[in-house]
């Protein structure tokens, strides 16, 4: 019942559709839990599937195939950016651009490397190299295309060939297989779902294409707590997991401090969806985290959360709005009280308002019959909401659409 708390608690916090996750002790899974969907149901993964890609790359290294000092371009010929060397990729120090030129990858479908390669030259660096820390997704699908030359096979054949067979992680895929969570967004002041397309994203796939499951990422935890060193040799995991010039990422890995421990493993965000891995190397305890929301969770904080400090008190799971009533529509969106801007949403089936630089609740109010708003909680509890054509007004508190000068006459009375 402990993770079942802890993940509801995010669940709720984060207005998340669903939200699925597991604890790791010894680098073993010893717990799973669901809030709105089975623990077995597959998610995407967003960037955790980098750190797959780095695995490869770093075995290519370790058989002698390439060094983390070679060139870019000595393994893709003509490619933008071949002046950078393969640790500049991995550890994101290149200052290569964040993203690759041409329409959103991740809403839209990718084409071939040829194309990927032709629309980013190079010419779009923020920095230079070791200057700072810049993340780069187009970085990870330069390496996927190096993965794929120096062994001769596409990237995701050597993901499968290479990791997901030995490894025995047959719930990790390149789009979704059923059971599988729906990608959604949901809307700000409503609550309403809106599904987010799942993209096959092409040449950028080695940055953030795969789905997986709860258990299948707790065994690539394992992995990356040295436990499977048949796959890759602790000493190169622990080589990945040293900070580089930054101290939140390795090679390949993300690093977050918990209690003064270091855990390893990384992120993911795709539209749609949020994803959190880390373990410790040290003791193999570690945190798996799937939601399928594009916003609500702090990913990097799911393991202080989950494994640390008493379980939080108990919250009922956040149910999205199926629908709104059609006298609260026009009461959403942001409102001010004199310079204070609040937002108002419909939630929990009332109308809530929250101060809009914290976030905190401040009133709410339900609907009574069709038309009429009480307050329920907070200083309006008991006082009838009045809504006019220029302004919201609740025991003299008036609110208005665009600020106004508390000391002036009061717009629309």
């Amino acid at each position: 019942m402990t993770l079942a708390a802890r993940l509801t608690a995010l669940q709720h916090a984060g207005r998340l559709p669903s939200v699925v996750g597991g604890v790791l002790r010894d680098g073993e899974l010893v717990e799973t839990a669901g809030v709105r969907a089975d623990a077995a149901t597959s998610y995407r993964i967003g960037s955790i599937t980098k750190t797959l890609t780095a695995v490869l790359v770093m075995q290519l290294r370790d058989e002698g195939l390439l060094a983390l000092d070679d060139p870019v371009g000595r393994h893709l010929p003509g490619v933008g950016y071949a002046d950078l060397v393969v640790a500049d990729l991995l550890g994101h120090t290149g200052g290569m651009q964040s993203e690759p030129a041409g329409a959103w990858w991740e809403r839209t479908n990718g084409g071939d490397f040829t194309t990927l390669a032709a629309a980013n030259d190079g010419s779009g660096a923020v920095a230079g190299r070791d200057e700072w820390f810049h993340y780069s997704n187009l970085g990870y699908g330069l390496l996927g295309e190096l993965v794929a030359r120096l062994r001769g096979a596409p990237w995701w054949d050597v993901v499968q060939q290479r990791l997901l067979g030995p490894l025995g992680m047959h719930r990790t895929t390149w789009g979704p297989v059923v059971p599988h969570a729906q990608g959604h967004s949901v809307g700000h002041f409503t609550g309403v779902l809106a599904d987010e397309p799942h993209t096959d994203t092409g040449a950028m796939a080695p940055a953030g294409q795969l789905w997986s499951t709860v258990a299948d990422l707790a065994v690539w935890a394992a992995l990356l707590a040295g436990r499977r060193p048949e796959v890759l040799a602790p000493t190169t995991l622990a080589e990945m997991g040293s900070p580089r010039i930054d101290p939140v990422y390795g090679l390949g890995l993300r690093l977050v401090d918990v209690d003064g421990r270091r855990l390893v493993g990384h992120t993911g965000s795709m539209p749609g969806f949020l994803a959190s891995l880390f373990v410790d190397p040290l003791t193999g305890d570690g945190t798996v985290v799937l939601a399928d929301g594009t916003t609500g969770l702090d990913t990097d904080g799911v393991p202080a959360r989950l494994l640390t400090g008493e379980p939080p008190a108990e919250v009922a799971p956040w149910v999205p709005t199926t629908a709104v009533p059609a006298a609260a529509e026009p009461l959403l969106g942001l409102w001010f009280w004199g310079n204070t801007a609040t937002e108002w949403r419909w939630q929990h089936d009332r109308l809530e308002v929250r101060a809009l630089q914290t976030g905190t609740l401040s009133y709410a109010f339900a609907l009574r019959g069709d038309e009429t708003f009480v307050g329920v909680t907070g200083y309006h509890r008991g006082e009838t909401l009045h809504a006019h054509p220029t302004h919201l007004e609740c025991a003299t508190f008036v609110y208005t659409r665009v600020p106004y000068d508390p000391r002036a006459p009061i717009p629309g009375r």
